[in-house]
């Protein structure tokens, strides 16, 4: 059996051939190296800081600790593939307008995670909300900014919804 291999992943709804690949690659290194997805960030390498946060079928995971090659046939999708047409969720813009973003590089792994939680309880406690983003590690903003995005983002949809 060869080293490198060519397999298809299924990434923000589209097919991509990765050609070529070692088989044990990380679905992190190919996202941002074989397939030019730099949203997810590599800090940890070890599943600990949630930069590299990913959907896998709709579960999040960090994507430093999966083999690319095993989410052949899943639905795979990356902060690039949020909002397709360009323009930034509400999560993103909530980072934004409440200065939860300061270096940036653990942004992509938190909005991942925040719609996540979003989509899976429109309305989160506090504690909920901290459990939600205790995998992802911010070494910048103190968490206050970023649980005021969350508050942002949850009472817009709120009163959207009324």
């Amino acid at each position: 059996m060869s080293q490198h291999e060519y397999y298809s992943l299924t990434v923000n709804g589209e097919q991509h051939p990765v050609q070529d690949a070692w088989i044990g690659e990380s679905l992190l290194y190919v996202l941002r190296e074989r397939l030019g997805l730099p949203g997810s960030k590599g800090a940890c390498e070890q599943g600990e800081c949630g930069s590299c946060t990913v959907y896998i079928d709709n579960a999040a995971v960090c994507s430093c600790l999966v083999m690319a090659a095993t989410a052949v046939g899943s639905q795979i999708a990356t902060v690039e593939g949020l909002n397709t047409d360009g323009s930034l969720t509400d999560v993103q813009q909530a980072f934004v307008t409440e200065g939860a973003v300061q270096c940036g590089f653990c942004t992509p792994g938190l909005v991942m995670a925040v719609h996540h939680l979003l989509d899976h309880n429109d309305s989160p406690n506090e504690q909920e909300v901290k459990e939600a983003l205790s995998g992802n590690i911010c070494r910048c903003t103190g968490y206050g900014r970023i649980f005021a995005a969350v508050e942002s983002v949850i009472s817009v949809r709120k009163s959207s919804a009324s």
